[in-house]
């Protein structure tokens, strides 16, 4: 399959195009691909659900939501600042130790960047393992080297083959094939800790993301999927059967995931409803003046 495009269509004419490309693995091979499916970019928060399988595994005491918002890219919704502050006070530790920055256009308290969960399960797993807490979020602390074999082992490649860079909350991330994403996301319900990260995420689906986010939308939509948004536009998410997949729009725009996930996931015999098929442009006045849709 040729990359997925995508139209954005304004008073019956195309205004611009998106180019979405994705992979579909299932034991270990790709059975689906649009576009190139070997096309590296970076994991970043969709890598949250493996950042977690640490600390899924050595606290037994948090409870379904605490441990979803520790896979999450929130939106600073009620609940979810709730359950961000359920997690530190188990961890414990308090917002000033999070050391993930603000978010901007959200209050200036760093428990509103929507990263603040996944800081939150960091310190957590710190207080588990008697780790320094300062600086948990840099490459040579020793929860970002169980990150980084977590990632390697999942990917199935040597650590020092991932180029690594910074993310936008301040800790480490890596790069990867689509194919490969695709690939670890697959195998997530059966890495150890990766049953209760994924019945976490499917039960608290209005945690991961919040009302309107396509990962949050799709678990909704798809019982039984887990499913996991990240920056410019990436998406990964793994089905019952073990199929997992992963999307990226090449020009960052999420605007084209929804009509590209509906296609790619079409082509697997699944139907995710005419709510990602196509999604309406809406004016400052709340009038429907376009739609984007996949061609």
């Amino acid at each position: 399959m040729e990359a997925i495009s995508v139209a954005v269509r304004r008073g019956g004419a195309i205004e611009s195009r998106h180019r979405v490309h994705a992979a579909a693995v299932r034991d270990g091979l790709v059975v689906e691909a649009a576009g190139d499916p070997r096309l590296v970019t970076f994991f970043r928060s969709s890598a949250k659900p493996l950042q977690a399988l640490p600390l899924a595994r050595v606290r037994d005491d948090l409870d379904m939501a605490e441990l979803a918002i520790a896979c999450a890219s929130h939106q600073a919704e009620p609940a979810q600042i709730e359950a961000v502050r359920g997690l530190l006070a188990k961890a414990p530790a308090s917002e000033e130790d999070l050391e993930c920055g603000f978010d901007e256009g959200r209050p200036p308290e760093r428990i509103y960047h929507n990263c603040s969960g996944k800081h939150a399960g960091f310190l957590a797993l710190c207080r588990a393992q008697g780790w320094e807490t300062s600086g948990y979020r840099l490459p040579d602390h020793p929860v970002q080297q169980g990150v980084a074999r977590e990632l390697s082992a999942a990917a199935g490649m040597r650590a020092e083959e991932i180029p690594m860079a910074t993310d936008g909350c301040g800790v480490v991330t890596f790069a990867l094939p689509l194919e490969t994403m695709a690939r670890a996301f697959a195998q997530l319900p059966g890495l150890e800790g990766g049953d209760l990260v994924t019945e976490a995420m499917r039960t608290h689906p209005e945690l991961i993301g919040g009302e309107g986010a396509a990962d949050t939308d799709l678990m909704r939509a798809l019982p039984g999927w887990t499913a996991k948004r990240g920056g410019e536009a990436l998406f990964c998410a793994v089905s019952p059967e073990g199929v997992g997949i992963a999307a990226k729009v090449e020009d960052g725009n999420p605007r084209a995931l929804r009509p590209a996930l509906a296609r790619f996931l079409d082509a697997l015999g699944v139907s995710t409803g005419q709510d990602f098929a196509r999604v309406g442009i809406v004016n400052s006045r709340g009038d429907e003046v376009g739609e984007v849709v996949a061609e």
